[in-house]
């Protein structure tokens, strides 16, 4: 049987949002919606917070996740990688002879990802001979009809040619989702170059209204009417 871990990134120096991480999301702390999704979904051996902050880890803990150590101080300022801090959770328990099949990274700020799109994604790679599998969605508004804007304040269309085609037959694009990211390890060792977005990932198309980045404070809010929305059309 395969050994899963599921490792959740949360440092304590958001700036743009102060403490976004644990932050009352609609009744719970933002990082409570992933841990409980990656709980839910019933795939881990263990789910893991890695964190520099007692607090975080506190709520953590309360939410059913594990946080096994303390995140360096080099791996929890502005520039620390996640896939350094990744790399750090999967050699801290390599150390301890404890080997991992799948690893999962799963954002913290993702209070509408889903469990069956976590299990998707595992089942796709695993039944394949790629090295990652990761959350998309597709684009809202077809990319070949985007614009720049130049140093003279006037607009220059990245492809031209494309202004008198019709939406519908231009090709469908797609952005990260910004949700969860597998990696099956044993590949992942010999593609060491390779980046998520390319021919060794599988992209998991997840429905654009469970998608929101937020990084700002005007993100927080549209993700919390997003939220509300969609309570009201479950109910």
């Amino acid at each position: 049987m395969d050994r899963t871990l599921a490792v959740i990134p949360a440092r304590g120096g958001s700036k743009r949002i102060p403490r976004k991480n644990i932050k009352d999301f609609r009744g719970k702390p933002l990082i409570a919606y992933s841990i409980q999704a990656a709980l839910d979904c019933g795939l881990f051996t263990r789910v893991i917070v890695s964190t520099d902050d007692e607090e975080i880890a506190s709520v953590a803990r309360r939410y059913g996740a594990e946080v096994p150590f303390v995140r360096p101080e080099e791996l929890a300022d502005d520039f620390a990688s996640t896939a350094s801090v990744i790399d750090h959770a999967v050699e801290f328990f390599e150390k301890q002879s404890e080997y991992y099949d799948f690893v999962c990274t799963i954002y913290a700020t993702a209070p509408f990802i889903r469990g069956e799109y976590i299990r998707k994604g595992y089942e796709l790679l695993k039944d394949s001979d790629a090295v990652n599998a990761f959350s998309c969605a597709t684009m809202p508004f077809p990319i070949q009809r985007t614009f720049r804007i130049d140093g003279q304040g006037r607009a220059e269309m990245f492809f031209p040619e494309c202004f008198f085609s019709r939406s519908q037959d231009l090709e469908e694009a797609y952005q990260d989702a910004g949700q969860f990211y597998w990696t099956c390890r044993s590949r992942q060792k010999q593609h060491k170059d390779a980046v998520m977005f390319s021919n060794v990932s599988i992209p998991v198309v997840i429905p654009r209204y469970l998608v929101q980045d937020i990084d700002t404070p005007e993100d927080w809010k549209r993700a919390e009417l997003m939220f509300d929305a969609i309570l009201r059309a479950d109910d």
